[in-house]
Formats: structure tokens, C-alpha cells, sequence
């Protein structure tokens, strides 16, 4: 395979490291080390979603099968269970605005964001419901349904306790923590920023593996030599909001190893300490003393996620479950 026609996501994997914290460029390299994890990763679930589908019976893959996967990680599955219930109200919202071109073009736009609306990206993850300009009522009065999981405690028996909002919200808190510190730091990125900044930041946000983009990324996953159906759209989205998903934890335990590296290198004396500038603008071009992040950045961010992956999904020194294999789901 030609080198251009293996690597199809650079710009995206570029806007989608931007959104997270990577301000210079990175190089070719690193994000085509990027593009190949993502890709592993993509196929690993893909064949362990199969997998699970076959032990149900089942002909074709499910939504339960995908957020089985990531069960261990409360803060992804509750992220992917806002999106794919926001998405179930903009389609709801579409059906109440059929024959409406204006409803339906707000719609579009609000779903083509790429954290906050459709699949694929940025600090919060696709789920967050869009900000709805003023007018946009259909998201208000939309029936918003809720993502219910097999495995769960409350479906094991027939008959179902009174519903007690208090402890769902508990739990919803504790599980968006790591949602709210990338919100945090959006926010300190974005408050300074001026009007063609922050339309810049919003464009970036919107990269995604799969939006308007499904053919390509089928191809590229290689899904149809994996699986002898055709995955469903929905599936399609969560790989679209999981990618993404995956992109961010690289980018952000890379940009943590690559702070270490400088530190112990103005430890050391090997390099000066950088000058702390008084303002800084997103348009101000590329920090002379900033080095993005390389491809051993990444090499070192993906062993040490790999590792606490495993370990996350260990129960004492248990290590038995689905499909024993080398690669961890990130």
C-alpha cells in the first residue's frame, strides 16, 4: 500500500491534537504513528465487538457490544451514553421538523460538531448537547431517551425499584470528572481568545473520522473483511466518537511525557529554561522554543496507556476475560 493511500487522516488527527493541547504542528511521523494506533485499535474492537455478538447469538454487532468494551472507563461511557442519547433527540427533533427547512438546517449544524454534536471530537468528546442558538426549540421538546445496559443491576430482575435521581446524578458526577478537567482547560485555551481565534477553534473541533465520511472510514478499518454484515450507521458513530476518544488520550499523555522530557533536560542543563511570555495569541505562529510533540512521545504515551489499561482491567491478579491479547483497549 502506497504511503498516501495508507494515511488518510492526518489533517483530522492535526485539528483533533490541536483541540486538546498540542499547539505547534506535529510532524508527518508522528501522526502517522497516531493513524496506525487508532487503526489497531479500531479493528481490535471491531473483532472483540464480533466476538461478543456471536456469544449473544446474534448476527450483526450491537451498541451494548462497543460500551462492553470500554466498561472499565466510567467517564467514556458515560460520555458515549450522553452522545448517543443526544443523538437519539436530534433525530426525534428531525422527525417533529420534517418538511421544515429551517428547523432541520439548525439540526445539520448542530450536528456536525465534532464533541458536542456528531462523531469525533474535542475536549468533552461528541455527546455534550450542542449550544442551541436561539429559536431552536425542537431540541427542548424532543423525548430524550435513556441508554440502558444489560449487564446492569437494575435490569437482572423483574421487577424495577422506584427510580432515584439522586444517586444517578452521584454517579453521572463522579463518572464526568475527567470530562470536566478537559473542559477546564478548553476554557483557559479559549476565554482570551479573539472572534477569528475562536472560529479557528470551533473548526478544529469538528474534525472526524466519520462524519459525511463512512465509506472512507470503512475502507480504511478495513471493516468489511472483518465483518460479514454491514455495521449499522450507530456503529459507525460510536467508532467515529471512540476514535477520537483514543486520539485525546494519546494526545494528552503525550504532551505529559513530553513536559518530563524538558524537565529533566533543564535539570540537567542541556537545554535554557524557557521565557515565560506575557500574552499569547493563537495566531502568534509557533513558539521558537516549543517542540511538538515527536513520535517518541507518542511511543512512550501509548505503552504507559497500554499499561494502565491492563491494570484498570485486572481484579486482583485476575487476567482472564474475553479475548486474551496483547493489545489493550485504550
Amino acid at each position: 500500500m502506497a504511503e498516501k493511500d495508507k494515511y488518510k487522516y492526518r489533517i483530522e488527527i492535526q485539528q483533533m491534537m490541536f483541540v486538546i493541547g498540542e499547539t505547534n504542528d506535529p510532524p508527518t511521523e508522528t501522526t502517522s504513528l497516531v493513524e496506525d494506533i487508532v487503526r489497531s485499535q479500531v479493528i481490535e474492537m471491531l473483532l472483540q465487538a464480533t466476538i461478543l455478538a456471536q456469544k449473544r447469538g446474534a448476527r450483526s454487532m450491537a451498541t451494548e457490544d462497543f460500551i462492553f468494551l470500554i466498561r472499565h472507563d466510567a467517564a467514556k461511557v458515560s460520555r458515549l451514553k450522553t452522545y448517543l442519547t443526544w443523538k437519539d433527540v436530534r433525530k426525534n427533533a428531525k422527525d417533529q421538523e420534517a418538511g421544515g427547512l429551517e428547523g432541520t438546517d439548525i439540526l445539520e449544524n448542530g450536528g456536525a460538531g465534532a464533541e458536542g454534536a456528531a462523531p469525533g471530537g474535542a475536549p468533552g468528546g461528541p455527546g455534550a448537547p450542542p449550544n442551541a442558538p436561539p429559536g431552536q426549540a425542537p431540541l427542548a421538546t424532543a423525548k430524550r431517551s435513556k441508554v440502558k445496559l444489560p449487564w446492569e443491576l437494575q435490569f437482572m430482575f423483574s421487577e424495577q425499584p422506584l427510580q432515584d435521581g439522586d444517586d444517578e446524578e452521584d454517579d453521572e458526577a463522579e463518572a464526568n470528572s475527567a470530562t470536566i478537567e478537559r473542559l477546564k482547560t478548553a476554557d483557559e485555551r479559549t476565554k482570551d481568545m479573539t472572534r477569528e481565534e475562536y472560529v479557528h477553534w470551533s473548526e478544529c473541533r469538528q474534525a472526524s473520522f466519520t462524519y459525511r465520511k463512512a465509506k472512507r472510514f470503512r475502507d480504511w478499518a478495513g471493516i468489511g473483511a472483518l465483518t460479514d454484515t454491514r455495521p449499522h450507521d450507530d456503529i459507525i458513530d460510536i467508532l467515529g466518537f471512540l476514535t477520537f476518544e483514543i486520539i485525546a488520550s494519546i494526545t494528552e499523555e503525550a504532551l505529559k511525557v513530553k513536559e518530563e522530557q524538558e524537565e529533566v533536560e533543564r535539570s540537567n542543563g542541556d537545554q535554557p529554561r524557557k521565557k515565560q511570555k506575557m500574552s499569547h495569541s493563537l495566531f502568534d505562529g509557533p513558539d521558537e522554543e516549543a517542540r511538538p510533540i515527536l513520535a517518541c512521545h507518542v511511543q512512550e504515551a501509548y505503552r504507559r496507556l497500554q499499561h494502565t489499561s491492563a491494570k484498570q482491567k485486572s481484579l486482583r491478579r485476575y487476567r482472564g476475560g474475553l479475548v486474551k491479547v496483547k493489545t489493550t483497549l485504550i
